[in-house]
This record gives C-alpha cells, sequence and structure tokens, in this order.
C-alpha cells in the first residue's frame, strides 16, 4: 500500500534515537536525566527542528515542538509518547510514538501544509518509572497529579533524588510547577504504542483503535531486619530480611490466580542489601506491579497483598509498604476512537478495538483532555526485552491513521 509517512525516516530515526543507550549490544537502557537521556533529548530537539517545528524544553524535561495554527489561540492538538526505557528493554516501547509524531512534522512540511489548530509534538521523560518509582511521572505531573514535595522524596537506587537529578540535568526543580498545563490548554490527546502482546501479528491486523486501559497499582516493599555473619549467628537467632520477603513472594502470585478476572501481579524487582555471600541479608526491597481491567480488582488485589506481606513481618522483622502509584482502569474517549476507526477503515486497514493491559501515558492525559490510543503489532508480543521488534511498514500504517485523524482535528486541507 502507499504511505503517507516515510518506513525508511521512521526507521532513520528510530536507529538515530537508540544510540543514545547505557547497554549497547544488550537492549536499550536510556534512565531519565542520565547522560544518554541527556543526548536523546538533544537529538530529538534537532530532529523536532528540522521538521520545522518550534521547539523548547518544559520545566521537567519534556521536550515539546510546535506547529503553529493560523489561529494560534485555539487549544492544540498534542501528539506523543515518552522517551526513557526499561533496563535493557527494546528501541520501540515509547520511542515509536515519539518519532511517530516528529514524522507526522516531517510530512506536514514536506506537503507544505498549515494547520488552523496549532499541533504539539511532546518527548516525556520518566513513563517507565524505571529510575524513580511509579512510572507516568510527565503526564502526571503536567496534568497537575504530582505533589511538588514529592520530587525531593523520590529517590533512585543511589538515593538520588527526582529534584537532584533535575540540577544535575541542569534544570530548577523549584520551577517544575511551570510544567503543569492549564485545563482546556489541551485539545486532545493522541499517542501510538507498539501492542507488546501478540494479538495483532497473531490475528494478522495492522492496527488497534484502543478503548480503554486497565487499572495499575505499583507498591514498593520494604522488609529491614538486622545484618549477621552467616557462619556465626544461629538459626533461631537471626533476624534475615531476605527470609520474610520471600516468605512473603512465594504466595502473591496464588492471589492474582485466585481473584481471577484478568488479574496480573508481577514482582520485577527485588534488591537485597548489603549483598554479601556470607553476611545475613538486614534490608530487602522488592515492587509488586498489579493491573486488572476493573478498579475494585485492583483495589482488592493491593489490599490482599498488604495483608500478606505484612503477615510475613514480625520475628524481629519490620515491614513497610508504600503505595507509589494508583491508576484506575481509564475509558478512551469515543469520539477519537470512531475519528482514528474511520482513518484506519479508510486505508483500508485491518483493524480491531483492544484494551490495553499496559499503561501508558494516555491513561493519565484521558482525565485532562480527550485521548485516543493506536497500537502497532510487536513480532511475537515480545516488549521490554532486547528482541522487541515492529516492522517499520506495519509502524507506518499506524501512522497514517493518526496523520489523518490530526488532520481532520487540526483542520488540515489534505488535498491527497
Amino acid at each position: 500500500m502507499t504511505h503517507y509517512s516515510d518506513p525508511q525516516r521512521l526507521q532513520t530515526l528510530i536507529d538515530g534515537l537508540d544510540q543514545f543507550n547505557a547497554t549497547p549490544g544488550k537492549g536499550t537502557t536510556r534512565l531519565t536525566y542520565s547522560p544518554e537521556f541527556r543526548q536523546a533529548a538533544d537529538y530529538l530537539r534537532d530532529r523536532m527542528e528540522e521538521a520545522g517545528l518550534t521547539v523548547r524544553e518544559d520545566a521537567v524535561g519534556n521536550i515539546i515542538g510546535r506547529l503553529e495554527g493560523s489561529n494560534p489561540e485555539l487549544a492544540p492538538v498534542m501528539v506523543g509518547s515518552h522517551f526513557d526505557s526499561v533496563p535493557n528493554g527494546g528501541k520501540f516501547d515509547g520511542q515509536a510514538g515519539v518519532i511517530a509524531g516528529i514524522e507526522i512534522a516531517f510530512q506536514l512540511k514536506s506537503r507544505g501544509l498549515t494547520p488552523v489548530r496549532p499541533v504539539e509534538f511532546i518527548a516525556m521523560i520518566e513513563e517507565e518509572g524505571t529510575r524513580f518509582g511509579g512510572g507516568l511521572l510527565a503526564s502526571r505531573i503536567m496534568t497537575g497529579k504530582v505533589d511538588m514535595q514529592q520530587l525531593v522524596t523520590f529517590t533512585d537506587d543511589d538515593g538520588i533524588s527526582v529534584a537532584e537529578a533535575m540540577q544535575a540535568y541542569g534544570l530548577d526543580p523549584t520551577s517544575a510547577h511551570q510544567a503543569i498545563r492549564q485545563p482546556h490548554s489541551i485539545h486532545v490527546f493522541l499517542e501510538l504504542h507498539i501492542e507488546q502482546g501478540p494479538v495483532l501479528e497473531s490475528h494478522g491486523e495492522d492496527v488497534a483503535i484502543v478503548d480503554a486501559i486497565v487499572g495499575l497499582g505499583q507498591l514498593k516493599v520494604t522488609f529491614r531486619g538486622q545484618a549477621g555473619h552467616a557462619g556465626t549467628t544461629p538459626m533461631n537467632a537471626r533476624r534475615d530480611a531476605l527470609t520474610g520477603a520471600v516468605t512473603a513472594l512465594a504466595q502473591l502470585p496464588d492471589l492474582a490466580l485466585a481473584i481471577g478476572q484478568d488479574a496480573v501481579l508481577t514482582v520485577g524487582k527485588l534488591d537485597v542489601y548489603p549483598g554479601g555471600a556470607n553476611v545475613i541479608p538486614d534490608l530487602v526491597v522488592f515492587t509488586a506491579d498489579i493491573r486488572a481491567p476493573k478498579e475494585e480488582v485492583v483495589r482488592t488485589l493491593m489490599d490482599q497483598t498488604r495483608a500478606v506481606i505484612e503477615r510475613a513481618g514480625g520475628n524481629g522483622l519490620s515491614v513497610e509498604v508504600e503505595e507509589q502509584l494508583f491508576v484506575a482502569p481509564v475509558p478512551l474517549s469515543s469520539e477519537l476512537h470512531k475519528c482514528l476507526s474511520h482513518h484506519a477503515d479508510a486505508l483500508d486497514l485491518k483493524s480491531r478495538t483492544m484494551v490495553s493491559g499496559a499503561g501508558h501515558d494516555a491513561m493519565i492525559m484521558a482525565d485532562f483532555a480527550p485521548t485516543g490510543l493506536v497500537f502497532v503489532p510487536s513480532r511475537n508480543g515480545i516488549s521490554h526485552a532486547p528482541e522487541e521488534w515492529t516492522d517499520y511498514d506495519q509502524l507506518a500504517k499506524g501512522v497514517d491513521v493518526l496523520f489523518l485523524t490530526i488532520c481532520d482535528l487540526a483542520e488540515v486541507k489534505l488535498t491527497d
């Protein structure tokens, strides 16, 4: 089929962004406010300017390119995604959505098209929560859902707070509130993302138009005990933080299995201190990621998880459970769903409606502005791994859907 977007340029742009990576050859690792993150931000700024956009970095490091409309007083259409990554992940998660926006800007420029309504193209920070926990930080800050004091209390594994990392990156954390968008300042928000699952590929379909995103809760769990010598401390005298944590961890998968209703629970991060082979652990920290389509199921599973963890304490161990993030299941805009689906049909694409099992910035933006989300296929359903892949022709089909939708929403007169 003929694309509006250019698959070759999409590949060049994604490969160009992926060079800013702390683990070359071992997947993509780009943590928020790291040196690689700064290099990536500069790269994106340059590409946005090349595409004819006026570019700025907001108070927390989001890169925003603007294509002015003939009526600049109108609230802009916003499109984009995030450019941080998980450790040793893939080069499409988040990045594909950022590059999709830039490709659309190139298409508007090459065709000499001026929108009536402005269009903003955004590359967002810290969606994954890999460095500071919680995730979805950019969208939560932009929509006023983060207490600025949390920038001091949220820390990474080295104890560096968001505020300290911002300062080292060249930003003023005391000005972070300036990144908050005012009500009605965004007309709609659109995001493209890889599916991160096998459904589209297994059914031979081109795109999915998402109508809802599952609820998401994240807990940070800390077990504290007493370090001691592995050879001289009797078993009945130990306060082994790891033993307590493992007692809880062994029970958590069964909670999700028992509650059913498409609930999932993942312990994806576990840190044991002091980390010596011959030292009894005195501190264990792990995360629990809980998701389900219904809010009451997420809440119940979080409560059950807390109860299991607290029962595993005692015997000289202390336990702390901190809720880092809770987002209720989010319905997306039905009007945008219709518009996106219409353009997928007009392009003769095979499409389906889908609920997203992964969290995205779209789920935060949906409470702030009408929001639409498009998925493109993931090879073998693999994501958050070096093997993550989407064919560029497939990616271009999703970008085409966004391009035509943006032309509609921003009142662009498209002649072909």
